[in-house]
């Protein structure tokens, strides 16, 4: 995801889209990097190059770029209690004309100590430039109130830093005023149109005299976002044409008011054209040709009235520039006794300008640079470097090497390849290197297709003697298909047949059961007849024995015992008939035990036959139900291949 937040005051944020139009605006050619994420282009900053001029914050139509700077930390603080004090840029009236005082009067009630305009800082860098420059005939000074002006100096056009005005900008000499001379002992914050200014806060050769950069822009989201108001209060100590340095050629008209318009003053403003008239003004120094009075270069194209840290909606519009008109109309004085008297003659002014502040000494607010380019140069390629670079990007001829289309963002070929050298772009973000790359892939692809064409006949006549596989293959699909039906429907056949001998071989066996348990009872009821036939023989002995005694008794008796014997006689045969029937009933019941004995063993032997046999047949029906349902899977699959090759023939 992208996002240099850490890294820079200027960052990229998620909305970027790589059109590459920050890059054509930006005056440091390293200072954008494009990279690849995801396979999408984007321009992301690199927070060492960048100089946070804002440039790209006008060309990028898609909102791409954010800033940071020290609002909340500043509102953060006053909730801490900490003291602080205003340093209130002149823009800030001519922005707000209307919330100016219930602005301030907010701030006051959360805290903020003293509200001092910077417009007063202002009149002392217009009278320390001029005291300098008259003591040190120190002419063709290039003005520095505007911070990303001095950071391309300092790190890209180091020859050009002693030309720089050695007096310090307005807001740090009205800082240096409130601390030194006001011993106002609050932390300072500076309300501020320019998000540069950040930079100058936190440089080392400012004595870190302000301690927060609260721009416009998130000072108002905030203000708003929390209803920040109250009785309305103005900043505390008068000013003069200082309150005009936020408008193009504002020091130029406080320097004319003071010195009168026969000097000669070069006016430059805008990020297009104050880096490039940089550029070529150190040609001029370096030549030692005539320079100017003194340079008044501001970065931005309206002054910083409009500048970076100041809400969209407010640069849309000329209101700003009316506003400042009458501020300006307001600050030049009637009266013959002020500097800023409308009545003196420009030496006049300078003479009441001196009075003033002969109080201040200049030495407080002299300004010192530091040469910050040692690893921040923009390496330049060899010619045999170049040529390496323009021969990845299929640069062969002079034509491709100076089309200069600037689809990359910058104006030449060369300036790209300078680029690449530098790290900082690739060539695949070349318009004219990824056309080439398509016009040679559609010419491969066209011959691709010619070779597709021919391959597409043999192709077709292959397919046709597929085809006939194909249905060969699928007739034998199909007498497949049909066997494996027959052999599942043989298959199913046996399974039932199975499982209908298993249930009749179970009621035979279930009738053996019933057999051997009918012989078990009459090989009971045997036994029974064997104890009764012994009873009988038993009672038929007895009977003998009496009969005996009987016929013994009537012959005894004679002829009156006759009859008697008779009887007894009778008996005796009926006796010996039931024994002899008993006798012959137990013969026959051995012959009968021994047939039974036989018929148990028997029937014994035939459960366990049927058992076995059932054990068997069940087996064998559930094998032949597995053999049916894998019958049926192969039946599906011969289906489902059958199909799949009528889909491919068809």
């Amino acid at each position: 995801m992208v996002n240099q937040k850490v890294d820079a005051l200027i960052y990229t944020n998620n909305n970027c889209v790589g059109c590459n139009k920050c890059i054509s605006v930006c005056p440091v050619l390293t200072a954008n990097h494009a990279v690849l994420e995801n396979g999408e282009n984007k321009i992301v900053v690199d927070g060492n190059q960048c100089i946070s001029c804002g440039a790209c914050f006008d060309a990028c139509a898609h909102n791409a770029r954010s800033f940071q700077d020290d609002t909340e930390r500043f509102f953060e603080d006053l909730k801490k209690g900490e003291k602080i004090s205003l340093l209130l840029a002149p823009a800030f009236l001519a922005n707000y004309p209307k919330e100016y005082g219930s602005v301030l009067g907010g701030l006051r009630q959360l805290g903020v100590n003293r509200i001092i305009s910077v417009s007063f800082g202002a009149d002392i860098t217009t009278w320390g430039y001029i005291k300098y420059i008259s003591e040190h005939n120190f002419t063709g000074g290039i003005s520095q109130p505007c911070p990303a002006v001095v950071r391309y100096v300092e790190r890209y056009l180091p020859e050009l830093i002693p030309r720089l005005m050695p007096i310090h900008s307005p807001m740090m000499c009205g800082a240096i005023y409130i601390k030194k001379y006001m011993k106002v002992p609050d932390k300072l914050a500076f309300i501020s149109p320019c998000i540069a200014k950040k930079n100058e806060i936190d440089d080392p050769n400012c004595g870190g005299y302000v301690s927060y950069n609260v721009t416009f822009d998130h000072l108002m989201e905030y203000v708003r976002e929390h209803n920040i108001s109250g009785p309305a209060v103005k900043d505390e100590i008068e000013y003069g044409l200082g309150s005009i340095y936020p408008m193009p050629g504002g020091l130029k008209e406080n320097v004319y008011w003071f010195c009168g318009e026969d000097v000669f003053i070069r006016q430059i403003e805008g990020e297009q054209h104050t880096y490039e008239f940089l550029e070529d003004y150190r040609e001029r120094v370096l030549k030692g040709k005539e320079l100017p009075f003194m340079v008044d270069a501001l970065n931005c194209a309206k002054g910083c009235i409009y500048g970076t840290g100041v809400e969209k909606v407010k640069t849309e519009t000329d209101d700003i520039l009316y506003e400042l008109q009458r501020i300006k109309a307001s600050s030049k004085k009637s009266g013959k006794s002020h500097a800023f008297s409308r009545k003196l003659t420009p030496k006049q002014r300078l003479d009441k300008l001196n009075r003033q502040f002969r109080s201040l000494n200049i030495n407080d607010f002299i300004r010192h640079y530091s040469d910050q380019s040692k690893g921040l140069e923009i390496r330049k390629p060899s010619t045999a470097e170049l040529d390496a670079i323009y021969a990845e990007m299929d640069k062969q001829t002079e034509a491709q090497k100076t089309i200069n289309c600037s689809a990359c963002g910058y104006n030449t070929c060369k300036e790209m390849a300078k680029a690449v050298y530098n790290n900082c772009n690739h060539k695949d973000n070349c318009i004219q290197y990824v056309k080439g790359k398509v016009e040679k892939e559609n010419m491969l692809s066209r011959e691709l297709a010619e070779e597709m064409e021919v391959k597409n006949s043999e192709i077709m006549a292959k397919n046709e003697l597929i085809a006939g596989l194909i249905e060969e293959v699928s007739d034998d699909f199909a007498s497949l298909d049909c066997s494996i039906n027959e052999m599942s429907q043989g298959n199913n056949s046996n399974a039932q047949e199975s499982t209908e001998i298993s249930v009749s071989m179970a009621d035979v066996l279930s009738f053996c059961e019933q057999l051997h348990t009918s012989l078990e009872s009459i090989q009971n009821l045997l036994v029974k007849l064997e104890e009764n036939n012994n009873e009988v023989t038993n009672v038929a002995e007895e009977t003998n024995l009496l009969a005996l005694n009987a016929s013994i008794e009537a012959a005894r008796a004679g002829a009156s015992g006759r009859g008697f014997a008779i009887i007894a006689e009778n008996i005796k045969k009926l006796a010996d008939l039931s024994k002899d029937a008993a006798g012959d009933s137990d013969s026959n019941k051995e012959q009968i035990q021994d047939a039974i004995t036989q018929l148990l063993g028997a029937s014994k032997k035939l459960m366990d036959i049927i058992d076995n046999v059932n054990l068997r047949v069940t087996n064998l029906a559930a094998a032949t139900e597995e053999i049916a349902a894998s019958t049926d899977m192969v039946s599906t699959i011969s289906a489902d291949l059958k199909e799949k090759i009528d889909r491919l023939n068809s």
